[in-house]
């Protein structure tokens, strides 16, 4: 049988190549009709997706099916003959480029994975397979709530359209179980397949190009970036119920988290390439270290306040039992600051005690000219008419409700417009 093949093609060959040598060159180039490639892919695996590299790696069938009248043999046993991977140099086969491959891999274990395939028409089948790394752009403005089209794209190297045209089959790109991808971070959504045509100045080509619908999961960022995020701004608020005289503890606190939210920018940026824009995530990290910022600098403006008010305390006495005469005696409480200690002077002993509630003043009414005001002297007066009455030393009281509020309130707009806008 590929004996009487062979004599058919070299045959076949003689009189073509006398029909070409007997007519002019411009005749043979006029009724040269373009060859038609069927094409049909079989998609094995996708994944991984690097979004740093902007790459995915797909596993695929890749068949092409044309007719070379050259190859017709007469055959009453057999229409079809099925060859190795050897006789592939031996005929023309199509020069498919994929053009957005960075890599590309023909598998050979144990044999080379090609398929030859002639049927007696001169109807040709060639498969094989591939693993290509192939570039996507992805677009990460909405990341990790962002959704992409990877494309494969494939054409003729050197054919134009007016020598080769492609040609999509009916129901010609088909996936496998997913069971087996290694989408990791992604969900698989569908696929779609086109057909252009590019003009370059060597001829119009026309490029197939199969787009892989894929959406991230955000699984893995939520317990990595979000949460954690959220818990940082959520420990912050706790200095809002600490005593403002406490500074060691609310400025320990306060650090602390401003670095904890520094180490989580730095780990989610991490997974991402180093694009120019602001990504949602960004966003949301941005947003909370701003949170956590905001609390520690609320601290340091009423620890400001605090230590400019001018006291003045009104004088208390105290009965204590006289050291040296056993008996009750009252003294005169010294306008020293606190904490209250107890000294002995002239044989009696003094308790210094100070009131909780000391009467303070304006500063040379410089505070009261202000949006804000400190001091309850400055509630009423003139300058009070069309303002608001903010007392700072009551900042804790506010932020306790100011903060979680707006918290929330940015949370809900953030996941609305990001999830189903």
């Amino acid at each position: 049988m590929i004996k009487s093949c062979d004599q058919t093609l070299e045959i076949n060959s003689t009189v073509n190549h006398a029909k070409f040598s007997q007519a002019p060159w411009d005749a043979y180039i006029i009724t040269v009709k373009p060859t038609v490639i069927d094409v049909d892919i079989y998609v094995n695996s996708i994944g991984p997706v690097s979004s740093i590299n902007m790459e995915y790696q797909i596993d695929i069938f890749f068949a092409q099916t044309w007719t070379d009248s050259r190859l017709r043999f007469n055959s009453t046993m057999k229409k079809s003959l099925t060859l190795n991977s050897n006789m592939v140099g031996l005929i023309w086969i199509p020069d498919t480029i994929f053009r957005n491959s960075k890599t590309a891999e023909a598998h050979w274990i144990t044999t080379p994975n090609q398929l030859l395939r002639i049927w007696n028409d001169g109807k040709i089948l060639y498969t094989l397979r591939l693993t290509i790394n192939a570039e996507c752009q992805l677009q990460l403005h909405n990341f990790p709530m962002d959704k992409h089209s990877c494309p494969l794209i494939f054409s003729s190297y050197g054919y134009p359209q007016e020598e080769m045209i492609y040609r999509w089959r009916k129901n010609s790109v088909e996936a496998a179980d997913q069971k087996s991808w290694r989408l990791y971070q992604f969900d698989f959504m569908g696929l779609r397949n086109t057909s252009d045509i590019v003009q370059t100045s060597a001829g119009d080509y026309i490029v197939m190009t199969i787009y892989f619908e894929l959406s991230r999961r955000m699984g893995y960022f939520t317990i990595q970036t979000y949460i954690p995020c959220i818990l940082t701004v959520v420990l912050s608020w706790v200095s809002f119920w600490i005593k403002k005289d406490a500074t060691p503890a609310r400025t320990a606190l306060g650090i602390t988290t401003v670095l904890t939210m520094t180490t989580l920018s730095t780990i989610a940026r991490n997974s991402l390439p180093r694009v120019s824009y602001v990504t949602a995530m960004d966003l949301f990290v941005t947003v909370c270290f701003l949170f956590v910022f905001a609390a520690l600098m609320e601290y340091a403006t009423l620890n400001y306040y605090s230590s400019c008010r001018k006291p003045h305390c009104t004088k208390k006495k105290k009965s204590l039992p006289d050291v040296s005469f056993g008996h009750m005696m009252n003294y005169s409480v010294l306008e020293m600051r606190p904490p209250p200690t107890v000294i002995t002077l002239n044989n009696a002993m003094y308790w210094q005690e100070f009131e909780d509630n000391c009467i303070y003043e304006c500063l040379d009414g410089k505070d009261c000219q202000s949006f804000f005001c400190c001091y309850e002297e400055c509630k009423s007066g003139s300058w009070r008419k069309g303002r608001i009455h903010i007392d700072l030393l009551e900042l804790d009281s506010y932020s306790r409700v100011f903060f979680p509020t707006s918290f929330l309130l940015f949370n809900l707009v953030y996941w609305v417009g990001y999830l189903y806008l």
